[in-house]
């Protein structure tokens, strides 16, 4: 075992970076914290125990700065960086410069998330490791011209897929000939510009597949375990919103055959860390290997929760040359969990991100009641980073109970001053779907194909506020209208505009 780390550079912001301060508190290890320009005061500042500045307020300049962050760790004498999720976490180069400088990168090495962060290598890899995948091409599709005899031999529809990328960016779906040379262009376009790197592939499009991940454990001494699978098929966007463990169609035989699928892929990539192997799952329950992700997921903690698995403690003891603290056979998950993903968006208007200052912030409680969040009262939610405000998790001795205390946490939300997802998450535990665990990636279009749904607590104070200010606008108007046009005609007017400003309130819910 090497040396044990005494201090942790957190090189990511928001509810990520207070996560693992909080691991690097919980383990006595002192944690140091970036910051850019418009996160000066962030939460994750006050909560690190050493902070430095690391550039302007675009990410390119700051948080995906990768010189001025070792420059950063070495200033502070840290021994290792945690990169979170986003950003810097999936990046060969900076764990290579990490690794170039002799620091310790929390994470898998540099030639592992080469390999595996290219699409393309990683279908190969997981052919070669024995798992079922998508059928599509395994070179890459530099044109139009030589994806369509591909994509016919594939079969309408098809997914154009960007190799060096995921989150849904340098994606589409063509159902036909005609539409496959733009879609292809603009997916190389789209690629190129988010990655570097344009090149793309084609894969069969699954018709309303289930979206199951596995969520594995690898150390040093060849120990490698699973720790049960994630339902992540309520998406908007190709990006998940709402995700549970265990899932509602996964049977022990099944998650045994996953798990040990995952754990050959990592075997066969010389993985060592914490990731996550993604699988579409069909209707008959055939599972395909999709990806890897090479670092912590988003929706980590109800794998926690169900587990009592402490994923970042393991990461950094993985990091440390300690050998897994427990074998297979001792993972004996417990319980249902939940996580809903809480976003500055506006779910009545295509989930548009919803930037200003949060004027309230309050955060349920209770049995069975976990929140990450990375806000509070006064916080800004920049327009230059991922709108995630928090993740709400609960935990039931089984699901009906997990979803019982997810629907009351988050009547028990208050967050004013930006729009939220909290209403959306509101309609999605209530769905009859939801509820019967039918669901699978199109759940969002099919249940809520006009785009309703329901608002929440802080939502309907901030329109009986508008209403007020409505109300008290057009009486105040009506005096004024009084002596302009006549009695008649200002009483028109206001009445006119009263009904107006109903119609528009009854259309934000």
């Amino acid at each position: 075992m090497s040396d044990r780390i005494k201090k942790i550079l957190v090189a990511n912001r928001g509810e990520i970076a207070i996560r693992v301060i909080r691991a690097c508190h919980d383990a006595g290890i002192v944690s140091v914290g970036i910051y850019s320009d418009c996160d000066r005061s962030a939460y994750h500042v006050r909560m690190a125990d050493e902070v430095y500045h690391v550039g302007p307020s675009p990410s390119r300049e700051s948080y995906l700065n990768q010189r001025k962050i070792i420059e950063i760790a070495k200033a502070s004498k840290s021994d290792a960086i945690h990169p979170g999720y986003g950003f810097l976490a999936e990046n060969d180069a900076f764990s290579k410069l990490c690794e170039d400088n002799d620091m310790i990168f929390i994470g898998p090495k540099s030639k592992t998330i080469a390999l595996l962060g290219d699409k393309l290598a990683a279908r190969k890899t997981a052919l070669k490791a024995g798992l079922s995948v998508i059928p599509g091409t395994d070179i890459d599709i530099k044109d139009a011209k030589t994806a369509l005899p591909k994509a016919n031999k594939i079969g309408f529809p098809v997914l154009v897929k960007a190799a060096a990328g995921g989150g849904g960016k340098g994606m589409r779906i063509v159902e036909s000939e005609e539409a496959l040379s733009e879609s292809v262009e603009s997916a190389i376009r789209e690629a190129g510009a988010a990655f570097g790197d344009g090149r793309v592939y084609l894969e069969k499009y699954l018709l309303n597949p289930r979206h199951v991940e596995m969520q594995i454990l690898v150390d040093s001494h060849g120990n490698a375990v699973y720790l049960g699978e994630r339902e992540c098929s309520v998406q908007r966007r190709h990006q998940k919103v709402i995700e549970e463990s265990p899932s509602p169609v996964v049977s022990e035989k099944l998650r045994r055959k996953m798990g040990k699928a995952a754990v050959n892929l990592a075997r066969e990539a010389g993985y060592i860390g914490a990731g996550t192997i993604e699988f579409l799952v069909d209707r008959e329950l055939n599972f395909y290997f999709l990806e890897v992700n090479a670092r912590l997921q988003v929706e980590h903690p109800v794998t926690e929760l169900v587990t009592g698995v402490d994923l970042v403690r393991e990461q950094i003891r993985i990091a440390e040359g300690a050998p897994l603290s427990f074998k297979q056979d001792d993972i004996a998950p417990r319980g249902h969990a939940v996580e809903c993903r809480i976003y500055a968006e506006d779910p009545h208007h295509d989930f548009m991100p919803s930037t200003g200052i949060i004027t309230e912030y309050r955060e349920p409680s209770g049995p069975g009641i976990r929140v990450d969040s990375g806000v509070v009262a006064g916080s800004e939610i920049p327009v230059y980073y991922d709108p995630i405000i928090a993740k709400l998790i609960s935990w039931g001795a089984n699901r009906r109970e997990a979803i019982e205390r997810t629907k009351r946490a988050l009547t028990e939300y208050r967050i004013s001053g930006v729009h939220t997802t909290i209403g959306f998450g509101c309609s999605v535990m209530r769905s009859a779907r939801f509820l019967t665990g039918d669901y699978d990636t199109n759940f969002i279009d099919a249940e809520f194909p006009d785009k309703v749904f329901e608002c929440s607590e802080s939502d309907q104070t901030q329109k009986v506020a508008i209403a007020a200010a409505v109300y008290d606008y057009l009486n105040r108007s009506k005096i004024s209208m009084t002596f302009k046009r006549g009695p008649e005609r200002s009483t028109g007017w206001i009445d006119f505009h009263r009904r107006e400003a109903v119609k528009r309130l009854s259309k934000l819910g």
